[in-house]
Protein backbone atom coordinates (compact mmCIF):
# COMPACT_ATOMS: atom_id res chain seq x y z
CA UNK A 1 0.00 0.00 0.00
CA UNK A 2 1.86 3.57 -0.91
CA UNK A 3 2.29 6.26 1.35
CA UNK A 4 0.36 9.46 1.55
CA UNK A 5 2.19 12.10 1.27
CA UNK A 6 3.79 13.41 4.31
CA UNK A 7 2.63 17.33 4.17
CA UNK A 8 -1.17 15.55 3.82
CA UNK A 9 -0.67 13.84 6.31
CA UNK A 10 -0.11 16.41 8.64
CA UNK A 11 -2.30 18.60 6.73
CA UNK A 12 0.18 21.52 5.70
CA UNK A 13 1.38 22.71 2.59
CA UNK A 14 4.89 22.45 1.19
CA UNK A 15 5.94 25.98 2.04
CA UNK A 16 4.97 25.44 6.00
CA UNK A 17 7.70 26.37 8.33
CA UNK A 18 8.94 24.47 11.03
CA UNK A 19 6.39 26.26 13.68
CA UNK A 20 3.58 25.35 11.50
CA UNK A 21 4.97 21.80 11.15
CA UNK A 22 5.53 21.27 14.76
CA UNK A 23 2.37 22.98 15.80
CA UNK A 24 -0.21 20.26 13.25
CA UNK A 25 1.79 17.18 14.48
CA UNK A 26 0.93 18.72 18.04
CA UNK A 27 -2.70 18.18 17.20
CA UNK A 28 -2.25 15.13 15.95
CA UNK A 29 -0.30 13.49 18.04
CA UNK A 30 -3.15 14.76 20.92
CA UNK A 31 -5.79 13.91 19.00
CA UNK A 32 -4.70 9.95 17.89
CA UNK A 33 -2.55 9.56 21.10
CA UNK A 34 -3.32 5.30 22.11
CA UNK A 35 -3.77 6.97 25.79
CA UNK A 36 -6.79 8.71 24.81
CA UNK A 37 -7.83 6.07 22.06
CA UNK A 38 -7.25 2.86 24.24
CA UNK A 39 -7.99 -0.29 21.66
CA UNK A 40 -8.62 1.87 18.52
CA UNK A 41 -6.25 0.69 16.06
CA UNK A 42 -7.38 3.36 13.34
CA UNK A 43 -6.05 5.89 16.00
CA UNK A 44 -2.86 4.00 16.19
CA UNK A 45 -2.01 3.68 12.90
CA UNK A 46 -3.02 7.90 12.43
CA UNK A 47 -0.63 8.21 15.01
CA UNK A 48 2.23 6.47 13.46
CA UNK A 49 1.47 7.75 10.49
CA UNK A 50 2.09 11.34 11.50
CA UNK A 51 5.06 10.92 13.66
CA UNK A 52 6.74 9.40 10.48
CA UNK A 53 5.70 12.70 8.92
CA UNK A 54 7.09 14.85 11.29
CA UNK A 55 10.14 13.18 11.81
CA UNK A 56 10.95 13.48 7.92
CA UNK A 57 9.62 17.04 7.47
CA UNK A 58 11.38 18.31 10.78
CA UNK A 59 14.97 17.39 10.00
CA UNK A 60 15.84 19.75 7.23
CA UNK A 61 18.03 17.35 5.42
CA UNK A 62 15.25 14.86 5.31
CA UNK A 63 12.76 17.18 3.92
CA UNK A 64 15.32 18.22 1.55
CA UNK A 65 15.87 14.60 0.03
CA UNK A 66 12.01 14.14 0.62
CA UNK A 67 10.79 17.27 -1.96
CA UNK A 68 13.59 16.25 -4.34
CA UNK A 69 12.57 12.08 -4.37
CA UNK A 70 9.96 11.64 -1.94
CA UNK A 71 9.43 8.73 -0.27
CA UNK A 72 12.26 7.22 -1.62
CA UNK A 73 14.50 9.94 -0.89
CA UNK A 74 14.05 9.78 2.58
CA UNK A 75 15.36 6.71 3.03
CA UNK A 76 12.64 4.35 2.96
CA UNK A 77 11.70 6.13 6.53
CA UNK A 78 9.44 3.84 8.13
CA UNK A 79 8.28 4.21 12.36
CA UNK A 80 12.11 3.32 12.62
CA UNK A 81 13.05 6.24 11.00
CA UNK A 82 10.86 8.06 13.78
CA UNK A 83 12.69 6.23 16.16
CA UNK A 84 16.42 7.31 14.73
CA UNK A 85 15.69 11.09 14.74
CA UNK A 86 16.28 10.27 18.90
CA UNK A 87 12.70 10.10 19.91
CA UNK A 88 12.96 6.90 21.89
CA UNK A 89 9.50 6.36 23.50
CA UNK A 90 6.39 8.64 23.28
CA UNK A 91 7.42 10.64 26.32
CA UNK A 92 10.33 11.81 24.27
CA UNK A 93 7.78 13.32 21.65
CA UNK A 94 5.38 15.26 24.16
CA UNK A 95 8.45 16.55 26.07
CA UNK A 96 9.52 18.02 22.73
CA UNK A 97 6.73 20.28 22.99
CA UNK A 98 6.59 21.24 27.15
CA UNK A 99 4.43 18.74 28.10
CA UNK A 100 6.08 15.79 28.76
CA UNK A 101 4.26 14.49 31.79
CA UNK A 102 0.69 15.09 29.80
CA UNK A 103 -0.17 11.52 29.99
CA UNK A 104 1.77 10.28 33.02
CA UNK A 105 3.32 11.07 36.23
CA UNK A 106 6.67 13.82 36.47
CA UNK A 107 10.06 11.97 35.58
CA UNK A 108 13.16 13.29 35.37
CA UNK A 109 15.72 11.26 33.56
CA UNK A 110 18.43 11.43 35.85
CA UNK A 111 16.29 10.00 38.64
CA UNK A 112 14.37 12.49 40.90
CA UNK A 113 14.60 13.90 44.19
CA UNK A 114 11.61 12.12 46.62
CA UNK A 115 11.73 15.49 48.56
CA UNK A 116 8.26 16.67 49.12
CA UNK A 117 7.40 20.09 50.84
CA UNK A 118 5.06 19.82 54.03
CA UNK A 119 1.51 20.30 54.19
CA UNK A 120 0.54 24.25 55.03
CA UNK A 121 -2.19 23.99 57.76
CA UNK A 122 -5.18 26.09 58.89
CA UNK A 123 -5.90 27.28 62.44
CA UNK A 124 -9.57 28.92 62.80
CA UNK A 125 -9.82 31.64 65.88
CA UNK A 126 -12.21 33.48 66.71
CA UNK A 127 -11.25 36.97 68.30
CA UNK A 128 -13.73 39.65 70.07
CA UNK A 129 -14.26 42.92 68.28
CA UNK A 130 -12.36 44.56 70.70
CA UNK A 131 -9.27 42.29 70.01
CA UNK A 132 -9.70 43.08 66.38
CA UNK A 133 -10.20 46.89 66.99
CA UNK A 134 -7.35 47.40 69.10
CA UNK A 135 -4.80 43.89 68.27
CA UNK A 136 -3.42 41.75 70.37
CA UNK A 137 -1.06 38.53 70.79
CA UNK A 138 -3.08 35.57 71.01
CA UNK A 139 -1.32 31.90 72.43
CA UNK A 140 -2.14 28.94 69.86
CA UNK A 141 -1.34 25.12 70.38
CA UNK A 142 -0.79 23.34 67.13
CA UNK A 143 -1.03 20.13 66.31
CA UNK A 144 1.51 19.04 63.49
CA UNK A 145 4.17 16.75 61.89
CA UNK A 146 7.31 17.31 62.61
CA UNK A 147 10.87 16.24 61.70
CA UNK A 148 11.88 13.25 63.78
CA UNK A 149 14.58 14.17 65.58
CA UNK A 150 16.23 10.59 66.13
CA UNK A 151 16.44 9.87 62.59
CA UNK A 152 16.42 13.32 61.56
CA UNK A 153 14.06 13.14 59.46
CA UNK A 154 16.06 10.13 57.28
CA UNK A 155 13.60 7.32 58.44
CA UNK A 156 16.20 4.83 58.84
CA UNK A 157 17.68 3.58 62.43
CA UNK A 158 21.05 5.29 63.59
CA UNK A 159 24.03 4.17 62.08
CA UNK A 160 22.15 2.93 58.97
CA UNK A 161 21.08 4.54 55.55
CA UNK A 162 17.64 4.12 53.28
CA UNK A 163 18.94 1.79 50.03
CA UNK A 164 18.82 3.05 46.69
CA UNK A 165 15.75 1.27 45.13
CA UNK A 166 16.85 -1.95 42.69
CA UNK A 167 12.97 -1.64 40.87
CA UNK A 168 13.52 2.08 39.34
CA UNK A 169 17.60 2.62 39.91
CA UNK A 170 16.35 5.58 42.73
CA UNK A 171 13.49 7.33 40.42
CA UNK A 172 10.39 6.26 41.79
CA UNK A 173 8.83 5.49 38.38
CA UNK A 174 9.53 2.50 36.37
CA UNK A 175 8.66 2.55 32.59
CA UNK A 176 6.95 -0.52 30.41
CA UNK A 177 6.15 -1.05 27.25
CA UNK A 178 3.12 -0.87 25.62
CA UNK A 179 3.00 -1.37 21.71
CA UNK A 180 5.19 0.57 19.99
CA UNK A 181 5.32 3.16 22.79
CA UNK A 182 6.29 2.94 26.60
CA UNK A 183 4.68 4.42 29.86
CA UNK A 184 5.49 5.53 32.80
CA UNK A 185 4.44 4.55 36.57
CA UNK A 186 5.18 4.62 39.74
CA UNK A 187 7.70 2.44 41.45
CA UNK A 188 5.84 -0.69 43.34
CA UNK A 189 8.49 -1.34 45.29
CA UNK A 190 9.34 2.17 46.76
CA UNK A 191 6.18 3.70 46.45
CA UNK A 192 7.54 6.14 44.35
CA UNK A 193 10.44 7.34 47.04
CA UNK A 194 13.60 6.00 45.23
CA UNK A 195 14.59 4.39 47.96
CA UNK A 196 13.72 1.80 50.53
CA UNK A 197 14.38 1.66 54.49
CA UNK A 198 15.29 -1.80 55.83
CA UNK A 199 15.94 -0.61 59.01
CA UNK A 200 13.09 2.03 60.12
CA UNK A 201 13.50 4.50 62.67
CA UNK A 202 11.85 3.15 66.09
CA UNK A 203 10.66 6.57 66.96
CA UNK A 204 8.73 7.40 63.55
CA UNK A 205 8.35 3.59 62.18
CA UNK A 206 10.46 4.80 59.20
CA UNK A 207 7.91 7.88 58.38
CA UNK A 208 10.59 10.55 59.16
CA UNK A 209 7.81 12.19 60.60
CA UNK A 210 6.68 12.63 64.57
CA UNK A 211 3.18 14.28 65.58
CA UNK A 212 3.73 16.62 68.33
CA UNK A 213 2.13 20.01 69.24
CA UNK A 214 3.54 23.90 69.27
CA UNK A 215 2.83 26.86 70.99
CA UNK A 216 3.10 29.97 68.88
CA UNK A 217 2.08 33.41 69.52
CA UNK A 218 1.15 35.53 66.83
CA UNK A 219 0.44 39.20 66.66
CA UNK A 220 -3.16 39.98 65.32
CA UNK A 221 -3.27 43.58 63.81
CA UNK A 222 -5.39 45.84 64.71
CA UNK A 223 -8.51 46.42 62.08
CA UNK A 224 -8.97 42.76 61.32
CA UNK A 225 -12.26 41.18 59.94
CA UNK A 226 -13.93 38.12 59.15
CA UNK A 227 -12.02 36.12 57.15
CA UNK A 228 -8.71 38.13 57.55
CA UNK A 229 -6.34 35.36 57.03
CA UNK A 230 -2.38 35.70 58.78
CA UNK A 231 0.43 33.77 57.33
CA UNK A 232 2.93 32.32 59.43
CA UNK A 233 5.97 30.99 57.23
CA UNK A 234 7.38 27.68 58.35
CA UNK A 235 4.88 26.50 60.68
CA UNK A 236 3.20 24.01 58.88
CA UNK A 237 3.93 20.79 58.73
CA UNK A 238 7.74 19.15 58.34
CA UNK A 239 8.54 17.83 54.63
CA UNK A 240 10.13 14.36 53.47
CA UNK A 241 12.76 13.79 52.74
CA UNK A 242 14.66 17.12 53.21
CA UNK A 243 11.61 19.08 51.89
CA UNK A 244 10.72 22.48 52.70
CA UNK A 245 8.46 22.81 55.77
CA UNK A 246 4.59 24.21 54.88
CA UNK A 247 3.59 26.83 56.13
CA UNK A 248 0.63 28.01 58.57
CA UNK A 249 -2.41 29.94 58.34
CA UNK A 250 -4.82 31.50 60.97
CA UNK A 251 -8.50 32.85 59.43
CA UNK A 252 -9.95 35.06 62.12
CA UNK A 253 -13.70 35.19 62.59
CA UNK A 254 -14.65 38.51 64.69
CA UNK A 255 -17.74 37.75 66.96
CA UNK A 256 -20.65 39.51 67.26
CA UNK A 257 -21.02 42.18 69.68
CA UNK A 258 -24.12 42.70 71.71
CA UNK A 259 -24.16 46.85 70.89
CA UNK A 260 -22.24 47.96 67.97
CA UNK A 261 -22.83 46.08 64.34
CA UNK A 262 -19.59 46.12 62.08
CA UNK A 263 -19.88 47.83 58.64
CA UNK A 264 -16.75 47.89 56.85
CA UNK A 265 -14.39 50.48 59.28
CA UNK A 266 -17.72 52.01 60.34
CA UNK A 267 -19.94 51.20 63.70
CA UNK A 268 -23.26 51.64 64.24
CA UNK A 269 -24.96 51.33 67.47
CA UNK A 270 -28.55 52.56 69.27
CA UNK A 271 -28.72 54.77 72.16
CA UNK A 272 -31.94 55.32 74.66
CA UNK A 273 -33.78 58.69 74.46
CA UNK A 274 -36.41 60.29 76.99
CA UNK A 275 -39.20 61.85 75.84
CA UNK A 276 -37.76 65.10 78.02
CA UNK A 277 -34.46 64.53 76.41
CA UNK A 278 -35.57 64.26 72.96
CA UNK A 279 -38.00 67.56 73.67
CA UNK A 280 -35.77 69.88 75.66
CA UNK A 281 -32.40 68.57 74.53
CA UNK A 282 -29.63 67.15 76.26
CA UNK A 283 -25.92 66.19 76.82
CA UNK A 284 -25.68 62.04 77.05
CA UNK A 285 -23.04 59.48 77.62
CA UNK A 286 -22.95 56.94 74.56
CA UNK A 287 -20.99 53.82 74.48
CA UNK A 288 -17.85 53.48 72.50
CA UNK A 289 -15.21 50.68 71.79
CA UNK A 290 -12.34 52.69 73.81
CA UNK A 291 -14.99 53.87 76.55
CA UNK A 292 -17.63 56.77 76.16
CA UNK A 293 -17.94 59.85 74.71
CA UNK A 294 -20.65 62.90 75.14
CA UNK A 295 -23.18 63.38 72.72
CA UNK A 296 -25.66 66.55 72.37
CA UNK A 297 -28.70 65.51 71.35
CA UNK A 298 -30.70 68.91 70.32
CA UNK A 299 -34.00 69.62 70.89
CA UNK A 300 -37.03 68.41 69.11
CA UNK A 301 -34.85 65.28 68.32
CA UNK A 302 -36.67 62.39 66.71
CA UNK A 303 -36.63 58.85 66.85
CA UNK A 304 -34.38 56.99 64.60
CA UNK A 305 -32.19 60.52 63.96
CA UNK A 306 -28.56 59.34 63.13
CA UNK A 307 -25.45 60.76 64.67
CA UNK A 308 -21.86 60.66 63.28
CA UNK A 309 -19.11 60.50 65.78
CA UNK A 310 -15.92 60.74 63.76
CA UNK A 311 -12.83 58.64 64.48
CA UNK A 312 -14.88 56.11 67.01
CA UNK A 313 -14.89 53.44 64.77
CA UNK A 314 -12.93 50.66 64.01
CA UNK A 315 -9.00 51.22 62.61
CA UNK A 316 -8.26 50.93 58.70
CA UNK A 317 -6.19 47.86 58.26
CA UNK A 318 -2.55 48.11 56.62
CA UNK A 319 -3.91 51.98 56.21
CA UNK A 320 -3.94 55.17 58.79
CA UNK A 321 -7.21 56.62 60.71
CA UNK A 322 -10.14 54.72 61.40
CA UNK A 323 -13.60 55.02 60.74
CA UNK A 324 -16.53 56.65 62.23
CA UNK A 325 -19.68 55.61 65.38
CA UNK A 326 -23.25 55.72 64.38
CA UNK A 327 -25.49 56.52 66.73
CA UNK A 328 -29.22 56.08 66.25
CA UNK A 329 -31.69 57.85 69.11
CA UNK A 330 -34.32 55.35 70.11
CA UNK A 331 -37.04 57.28 71.88
CA UNK A 332 -38.23 55.22 75.20
CA UNK A 333 -41.66 55.35 76.41
CA UNK A 334 -41.46 54.22 80.12
CA UNK A 335 -43.32 51.42 81.62
CA UNK A 336 -44.28 52.64 85.06
CA UNK A 337 -44.75 55.89 86.43
CA UNK A 338 -43.93 57.24 89.92
CA UNK A 339 -46.85 59.67 91.11
CA UNK A 340 -44.97 63.09 90.13
CA UNK A 341 -44.01 61.64 86.69
CA UNK A 342 -47.81 60.83 86.26
CA UNK A 343 -48.77 64.20 87.24
CA UNK A 344 -46.79 65.73 85.19
CA UNK A 345 -47.59 63.36 82.19
CA UNK A 346 -50.71 64.41 82.56
CA UNK A 347 -50.48 68.40 82.89
CA UNK A 348 -48.69 68.04 79.89
CA UNK A 349 -51.29 65.73 78.17
CA UNK A 350 -53.57 68.68 78.94
CA UNK A 351 -51.98 71.30 77.35
CA UNK A 352 -51.40 68.76 74.26
CA UNK A 353 -55.36 68.04 74.14
CA UNK A 354 -55.82 72.03 74.84
CA UNK A 355 -53.37 72.73 71.56
CA UNK A 356 -55.43 69.94 69.27
CA UNK A 357 -58.62 72.05 69.99
CA UNK A 358 -57.57 75.44 69.29
CA UNK A 359 -59.43 76.53 66.41
CA UNK A 360 -56.16 78.53 64.39
CA UNK A 361 -54.52 74.47 64.97
CA UNK A 362 -57.93 72.78 63.21
CA UNK A 363 -57.88 76.11 60.71
CA UNK A 364 -54.63 74.68 59.66
CA UNK A 365 -55.59 70.82 59.28
CA UNK A 366 -58.42 71.86 57.56
CA UNK A 367 -56.29 73.87 55.13
CA UNK A 368 -54.19 70.80 54.67
CA UNK A 369 -56.96 68.67 53.53
CA UNK A 370 -58.83 71.14 51.80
Amino acid sequence: MSKRDYYEVLGVSKTAGETEIKSAYRKMAIQYHPDKNPGDHAAEEKFKEAAEAYSVLSDPKKRAAYDRFGHSGAGGQGFGGFEGQGFSNIEDIFDLFGFGDMFGGSRSRGGRSSAQRGADLRYDLEITLEDAAHGKEEKLRIPRLEKCEECDGRGAEKGTEAETCITCNGSGQTRYQQGFFSVMRTCPNCAGKGQIIRNPCKSCRGAGRVEKEKTLEIKIPAGVETGSRLRVNGEGEAGTNGGQTGDLYVVLHVADHETFERQGANLYSAVPVTFAQAALGAEIEVKTLDGEEKLTIPAGTQTGTVFRIRNEGMPILGGRGKGDLFVAATLVTPKSLSKEQRKLFEQLAEIEDTQFHDQSFMDKVRNIFG
